[in-house]
């Protein structure tokens, strides 16, 4: 029977189960606690060195671990500032800078707001911003552009503009966050559907994705971070699905609670016949 390729890990370092000191240690407090998997979080800034971004990358190379980077949530492409348009640019080639140096396979990015520009308008600009800061990044190729699915409708990244984008742009693929998608479609989410849509789109490309619950307040769901036992979205359909598809897929577990709930997403993977990746 075909069953997915499952990499598994917090975003960021752990803190819960165990508590690492700093990225370099973090890759080994990941091993040592049965994942391989982790999102190094440049969530508030680049202040990472190329040497120590090295570093990280060869601890992830001796202890297999499966390595990807955010970038800075403070990154607005379509801005109508050209300052803050550059200033993000900047950001994201930084954010790749270091994982290239790391080795870290993609770069997340929420890419922008629509704005005055609106959804076609910013698309194009999102688009030429991407091209640009690759160029600039001189990396040449080897890490991907993960453009977010986002959960907010004045947000750039619905999963048509991600799937579209990454069809048009070869060094970007759509990432999707489970959460966001459950946000943005208000409390609905059909797992095989995106698969399936996925696979159709690309393949065997390895497939990047994020998981969270997200809150529901004032009769709305919200971008803001639960933990995984909220089931919302429930996690245990999505394990279920990967039981039956023949494919590569990163978990990253974005819940506030970190690596102690990607060892509960780690144990219902298990419970239904899923196992990570050697």
């Amino acid at each position: 029977m075909a069953m997915a390729n499952v990499y598994l890990g917090p975003a960021g370092i752990p803190q819960y189960v165990v508590r690492a000191k700093s990225t370099l240690d973090a890759v080994k407090a990941v091993r040592e606690l049965g994942l391989n998997a982790m999102e190094v979080e440049f969530v508030q800034g680049v202040r990472m060195s190329r040497e120590l971004a090295k570093q990280v990358g060869k601890a992830a190379r001796d202890y297999r671990v499966r390595l990807s980077v955010h970038a800075p949530y403070f990154i607005n492409l379509c801005s109508e500032e050209a300052e803050k348009v550059e200033k993000s640019r900047r950001r994201l080639v930084d954010s790749l800078d270091r994982a290239y140096h790391m080795e870290a396979w993609v770069v997340v990015v929420h890419a922008a707001y629509y704005g005055k520009l609106g959804p076609e308008r910013c698309y194009e600009k999102v688009k030429e911003e991407l091209e640009r800061a690759y160029k600039e990044s001189g990396i040449g190729s080897g890490v991907y552009v993960g453009v977010e699915v986002t959960a907010r409708n004045n947000q750039f990244g619905n999963v048509e503009e991600a799937f579209r984008l990454a069809k048009e742009l070869p060094f970007v693929t759509p990432v999707i966050d489970w959460g966001h998608l459950y946000a943005r479609n208000e409390g609905a989410i059909n797992y095989g559907e995106i698969l399936d849509l996925w696979t159709r789109e690309f393949g065997g490309r390895h497939m990047h994705t994020h998981f969270t619950s997200v809150r529901y307040r004032n009769g709305r769901f919200v971008d803001e971070h639960e933990p995984v036992e909220r089931d919302m979205p429930p996690f245990e359909p999505l394990a279920k699905e990967l039981k039956t598809r023949d494919m590569t897929i990163t978990l990253i577990c974005e819940s506030p609670l970190l690596e102690k709930d990607a060892l509960l997403m780690k144990e219902i993977l298990e419970r239904n016949g899923v196992h990570l990746a050697d």
